[in-house]
């Protein structure tokens, strides 16, 4: 009998996570876990985009207990580059389940779904100048793509690294899962990181490329928007992108039909729940299943760091070329135009308006340029998209 009960008690150590875990290469899962705890620290300390940097920590922690057996990636990531259903079914974990709206491409467009019931597209159609903001906004991406393919990176890898410069992460996470799954993790975390630190990079880049006399000029109110055009708007940019770009589809189609569900006053109760209880239900799914794709041997090498260089650079690169194109603006509108907003034309709504209406208003306090640095804003996410559906439609095999 004590042979037997010593011999479960092995069992039960031979299996425990304490046992199995591992310090190589790199640190292994031990260094994972450590990361993760780095990130729950700052998403709960710092609240740095806490809404999904907590759960991405989290399922990063999940992932890289030993023998937990929640996530496999060789179910999503194998020589077919399908997804190998037979063994889903048979050993798959509860985040491998999960982790199909990721793969499957379901989870981000429904978080554009969200985030089109939550935004105003009125100071876009008040000033349709702001699409040319936005545009300029997305060099970074392209800059980036290069950058990444000059660094040894496949194309299809370097497509992903490039959208980070969007500041968009829904739209980051639906071109990598695409292009090269095998990075979801290391350019999901930049992605949003990125997103999270726009008040502390953007500043230094505005003031950098602008003058005090510019950044203190007060722009016109916007002209009113009528309820006709805020429902036409959202029915024609859904077509015309769609046309033009079909991989984008997806993502532009749900943002519209969730403007329209704004702006149509005919659906309150969708409109409710598309951007209160199913944003929230899809967020917790998006950030737990991409954390769990960060596993040591997928994070913990150079291409990590490669990433999140050219990430960084990419989203420097995206602000100084919307900064400098609001410059040129300023200088062809006689001064009328305050260049600052056209940092906000990388994707990170609302955020990087707010950094615009911060900058400038420290300069003049009675500066008001949220509204209007809203426009380029929303330009941004029709942007990324648009550059996401370039490069799958390019790239994607």
């Amino acid at each position: 009998m004590f042979e037997i009960f010593m011999e479960s008690v092995q069992t039960l150590i031979d299996k425990s996570g304490f046992f199995n875990l591992t310090f190589s290469p790199y640190g292994g899962q031990a260094l994972m876990l450590l990361v993760s705890f780095v990130l729950l620290y700052l998403a709960i300390g710092k609240k740095f985009e806490p809404l999904l940097l907590l759960p991405i920590a989290f399922g990063m922690l999940l992932t890289n207990i030993p023998n937990a057996g929640l996530y496999h990636t060789l179910i999503f990531i194998n020589e077919t580059g399908h997804i190998d259903w037979q063994m889903l079914a048979s050993s798959g974990g509860l985040l491998d389940y999960l982790y199909l709206g990721v793969k499957l491409g379901i989870y981000p467009p429904l978080i554009f779904l969200g985030v089109g019931c939550m935004t105003d597209f009125g100071p876009l159609i008040a000033n349709p100048k702001s699409f040319i903001l936005g545009a300029a906004a997305q060099t970074g991406i392209f800059f980036a793509f290069f950058g990444a393919l000059a660094l040894g990176f496949t194309p299809a890898e370097a497509g992903s690294i490039g959208i980070i410069g969007g500041a968009d992460g829904p739209t980051a996470i639906f071109t990598t899962t695409q292009l090269a799954p095998h990075l979801l993790g290391s350019i999901a975390i930049a992605a949003y990181s990125y997103m999270a630190l726009v008040p502390i990079i953007q500043p230094p880049i505005m003031k950098a490329l602008t003058t005090k006399k510019q950044r203190a000029v007060r722009m016109e109110q916007l002209r009113p928007v009528s309820k006709l055009e805020k429902i036409v708007f959202p029915i024609m940019v859904a077509l015309i992108v769609s046309f033009l770009v079909p991989d984008t589809a997806p993502l532009i189609g749900m943002l519209m039909l969730g403007n329209l569900f704004r702006e149509s006053g005919v659906v309150d109760r969708l409109n409710k729940t598309a951007q209160n209880e199913l944003m929230n239900i899809i967020t917790i799914f998006l950030g737990v299943t991409v954390g769990a794709t960060a596993s040591a041997e997928s994070f913990l090498n150079l291409k990590t760091l490669g990433i999140c260089l050219m990430g960084l650079l990419a989203f420097c690169f995206g602000t100084a070329f919307g900064v400098l194109l609001g410059d040129l603006m300023y200088v062809l509108s006689k001064g009328k135009i305050n260049p600052l907003i056209g940092s906000a034309g990388v994707s990170a709504v609302p955020m990087a308006a707010r950094v615009s209406q911060k900058v400038g208003q420290a300069e003049n306090p009675t500066n008001f340029l949220l509204m209007h640095a809203m426009g380029p804003n929303v330009a941004g996410v029709i942007g990324s998209a648009v550059a996401a559906g370039v490069l799958l439609s390019i790239l994607k095999v």
